[in-house]
């Protein structure tokens, strides 16, 4: 079956069930005739996401499987994780939502390696809480790469822009020292080589900024601009990256600078996101880039203060579903269209003969 003809299976993982995540899972699949367009598969619980879609009203049915392999297409599944009551306790992270949202990411990540899932969606978690229950990694992108076996890149996306992070959740302290000019050069290679695949952008334009304020101001406020990032970026762009800067990021994303690029990597985390989810509110998806899986997610947080209240905007997790299609869709025709490309054919060195021609003699 053809990429474009295949239903695409969206695994979805819960996040926090005392946070906005069901909410905005519901909401974004209230839509009657969304199965015409994937296949849901959440990884859940159907007492407790009954008894939340009764709080918002929504009137939804949902499949229930074991997993995921069974998932109908036309239905919205629902694989059964736990099958007894949920203590909700919405707006307060407890014990019982932080293991929830580790069983369902954890069994959600299994159904992706076997296959029964095409990509993943994930609702927000809270990262300290799972902490302290034993989750090794201070956010998705951590657990991915150790799970693939494959450094990723946190990869903020809408149409119009796209941000990508050097250094992702570290203290502020450490960031310099986690800065490198080959540390860049990689991240970079990644970045452009998602473009061309996942967003078919056949030459990209990648803008970097700079670490310091001003981009360092020549030397004057830090040297990283000069000794680590400018000639990264010479590097790359004499092999035919089409990269530029180191730009101030202070002064950068303002609409006639930031659209003249496919995208921008930002040095650490509050430069790049700040700026994103200020001009990309409601609609920006987190994707990690550079994986062999799809993984995305709204680019939001579990919201514990709006929590059961019904006002949570699902507009950026339903940005997130349809983003992680679309570039399934578009990876999956690169990946075709890279295998069945037409080979040279074999000549003969030495004489010249095309070795696909009679001999004349023979003719």
């Amino acid at each position: 079956m053809s990429p474009k003809n295949h239903k695409v299976r969206v695994g979805i993982s819960i996040g926090d069930f005392n946070g906005i995540g069901p909410e905005i899972i519901m909401k974004s699949l209230a839509d009657k005739t969304i199965t015409d367009f994937f296949t849901p598969v959440i990884f859940g619980s159907g007492k407790l996401f009954t008894y939340q879609k009764n709080i918002f009203k929504l009137n939804l049915n949902f499949n229930y499987i074991n997993e995921a392999s069974q998932a109908q297409a036309g239905k919205l599944n629902m694989v059964n994780l736990v099958k007894e009551n949920s203590v909700v306790e919405l707006g307060t992270p407890t014990e019982e939502s932080t293991k929830m949202a580790i069983d369902s990411l954890e069994a959600a990540t299994e159904a992706l390696l076997k296959g029964e899932i095409d990509v993943l969606v994930t609702a927000p978690i809270n990262k300290d809480e799972m902490v302290k229950m034993g989750f090794k990694h201070a956010g998705h992108t951590g657990y991915f790469e150790e799970k693939f076996n494959k450094k990723g890149l946190m990869f903020l996306v809408t149409e119009e822009l796209k941000v990508a992070v050097l250094t992702h959740h570290i203290p502020i302290a450490q960031v310099a020292e986690n800065i490198s000019k080959e540390k860049i050069k990689k991240q970079i290679r990644v970045l452009n080589q998602t473009l061309i695949e996942d967003f078919n952008i056949s030459k990209p334009k990648i803008a970097v900024l700079g670490l310091n304020p001003h981009a360092g101001d020549g030397g004057v406020i830090g040297k990283e601009e000069i000794e680590i990032i400018a000639p990264a970026i010479k590097e790359l762009s004499d092999n035919g990256i089409l990269t530029f800067g180191p730009f101030p990021a202070d002064s950068f994303f303002q609409p006639e600078k930031y659209k003249n690029f496919d995208a921008v990597l930002a040095m650490y985390h509050d430069q790049g996101l700040a700026p994103f989810k200020t001009l990309a509110y409601e609609e920006g998806v987190n994707y990690t880039a550079g994986l062999p899986f799809i993984r995305t997610s709204p680019d939001h947080g579990t919201a514990y203060d709006i929590a059961g209240k019904n006002i949570a905007d699902e507009r950026s997790f339903t940005e997130a579903i349809f983003a992680a299609i679309k570039i399934f869709r578009n990876r999956s025709e690169y990946n075709d269209l890279m295998s069945n490309r037409l080979q040279p054919r074999k000549m003969v060195v030495d004489n010249g003969i095309d070795e696909d021609l009679p001999d004349e003699s023979e003719a």
